[in-house]
């Protein structure tokens, strides 16, 4: 690894519907670890798949040295019918082995395995270190969780020998002990390192930020408090900038509004004095041709000179356009029944026994109005599971699931969208009494412009869907009442994922969540936690730090 970098070469990209992207960037990343931070939608998984070379510029070039290892969101959702040798990345290394053993002398086969003779065992071995059983290569991908397949993936860049890692989103559905290891592994990974992740305690250990915005690609060397006191700087003295150019346009124009009236005045008074001197028709037709022209070249230069204000507001407005303004997740209070007990029953679980985890204990559980539970526990134990029989989408192994009120689900594929229509046309089905401006004002407060409510929901970046479906679930007539969350954090970029914890402190219904994010659970002022203990569901009063 004497010289590992990926360099990008003037590079633009437009989307398939002709939107561009980013355009012209210059950037060199080695062996320095560096994080990849923007909003959601500029364009980072995009930008990490041109550097990977699953996708090619528009416009520009780029230069790899060294071997690399792309890790993907939505493993499972990409590709559901893989395996997981597939998952791993070794399905062509383990499938030549295969050959090799059944005595192939093909030089590609050999090429493909480059002497990782035990191969197999490693695989094995690190599935086990994992805490992943013991699985054969073919087994199906789908029937791990989405941590498990997470973790089986990340084996796999461990065993690929790269020089250089691109991670996107890599501690999406890892529980605490694998984000731990996760975290340990990176700290130590010798090799070029691009992560694209909100993880804090990930960020916190990268060496260079790389901030994708709407203004480009900027680099800045130091830990990621630093990147963060930086930009707020960055963001006051665009703030304070936009301030005075509209203060300044404000003056202006009323400067230019009285010098227009006395003009006016001048004019008419004119006219006047023409008249009452009785002067000849054609004097005073000259008079007025005179007079018009000066008003007509006033009008203009006062034309010209709003349109010079007005470019000088827009630039210090796109000057924070990165920031994208504060998200305001706002509730229509009035239509929650605020006239329901407070401990009125929402939901019920009865001697229930979960169909994909044998073995352990029936479940009894009763959820009531204002209640705030969070499902915690290491990856496999059925969290997800838990959720989908609430939602009625997975029939028990074993006793009943009652439901008293709206519920909605937002799972971790965001299942609740169409991904063949619009946000704006899904949202209105179930808004058939507010009118189109309420939701797209809603929408926009989201940060979800007209180009995301317009475009097909399948379209949108892993954190635009899932703000898409918070609305989806919440505005509409009859709103969820009982808001199911499986790893609501994943995909959200740090301003979005803000906004979601403000946004759930103050939704006023039943909130049941499942999340590895300590520090997100301990922002939703939770009431309850029900934590996994080997063969057994336990229900207590919520105590933050303990990990799940």
């Amino acid at each position: 690894m004497t010289d590992t970098h990926l360099a990008l070469h003037g590079v633009s990209y437009s989307l398939p519907q002709g939107r561009q992207l980013f355009s012209d960037l210059h950037a060199r990343f080695d062996r320095q670890h560096t994080a990849l931070v923007g909003r959601n939608g500029v364009g980072k998984t995009v930008l990490a798949r041109l550097l990977a070379g699953a996708l090619e510029p528009t416009s520009g070039r780029i230069s790899r040295a060294g071997r690399i290892h792309y890790l993907a969101q939505n493993l499972l959702v990409q590709h559901p019918a893989q395996s997981i040798a597939e998952l791993a990345g070794l399905a062509p290394a383990l499938a030549a082995l295969d050959r090799i053993e059944q005595g192939s002398s093909d030089p590609l086969d050999f090429a493909l395995l480059a002497e990782r003779w035990d191969l197999r065992q490693q695989f094995q071995t690190l599935l086990h270190d994992s805490g992943l059983p013991a699985l054969p290569a073919q087994t199906p991908a789908h029937t791990l969780s989405g941590g498990q397949a997470m973790r089986v993936a990340l084996l796999g860049a461990q065993l690929a020998q790269a020089d250089f890692l691109i991670l996107d989103e890599p501690s999406n559905h890892l529980d605490a002990a694998g984000r731990a290891a996760l975290a340990q592994r990176l700290q130590h990974w010798p090799g070029g390192l691009l992560l694209i992740s909100h993880d804090r305690r990930l960020l916190a250990q990268m060496e260079v930020i790389a901030e994708l915005s709407s203004q480009g690609l900027r680099m800045y060397s130091g830990s990621f408090g630093g990147y963060q006191q930086a930009q707020q700087q960055r963001a006051q003295h665009a703030l304070d900038a936009l301030a005075r150019s509209k203060q300044e346009r404000k003056r202006s124009e009323l400067a230019l509004q009285g010098q227009q009236e006395r003009q006016q005045r001048k004019q008419a008074r004119g006219d006047q004095q023409g008249k009452q001197a009785n002067q000849a028709k054609i004097l005073l037709g000259r008079a007025k041709q005179r007079a018009e022209a000066s008003s007509g070249k006033l009008v203009a230069q006062h034309a010209a000179a709003r349109e010079a204000l007005n470019a000088r507001v827009s630039e210090a407005a796109q000057a924070i356009d990165w920031q994208a303004g504060p998200i305001h997740w706002q509730l229509p209070p009035e239509a929650f029944d605020r006239g329901r007990s407070s401990d009125a029953l929402v939901a019920e679980l009865q001697d229930l026994q979960s169909p994909r985890l044998a073995g352990t204990q029936p479940l009894n559980l009763q959820l009531r109005a204002g209640q705030r539970l969070a499902i915690t526990g290491p990856n496999g134990c059925g969290k997800s599971s838990l959720l989908q029989i609430l939602a009625g989408q997975l029939a028990p192994g074993a006793g009943q699931r009652q439901l008293h009120v709206p519920w909605a689900m937002l799972d971790q594929q965001q299942s609740l969208l169409d991904p063949a229509r619009s946000l704006l046309s899904q949202l209105q089905q179930g808004n058939q009494q507010t009118p189109e401006g309420v939701l797209r004002m809603r929408l926009a407060q989201l940060g979800l412009d007209a180009r995301c409510i317009l475009q097909p929901s399948g379209q949108l970046s892993g954190g635009e869907r899932l703000k898409a479906a918070m609305a989806c679930a919440l505005y509409r007539d009859a709103p969820a009442q009982l808001l199911l969350l499986d790893e609501p954090d994943n995909h959200l970029d740090l301003p979005a994922l803000q906004a979601l914890e403000q946004m759930l402190r103050s939704y006023p219904g039943c909130l049941v969540v499942v999340s590895h994010d300590e520090a997100l659970l301990d922002a939703l002022a939770l009431t309850h936690r029900l934590a996994f203990d080997g063969d057994r569901w336990q229900l207590a009063p919520w105590r933050s730090g303990t990990q799940s």
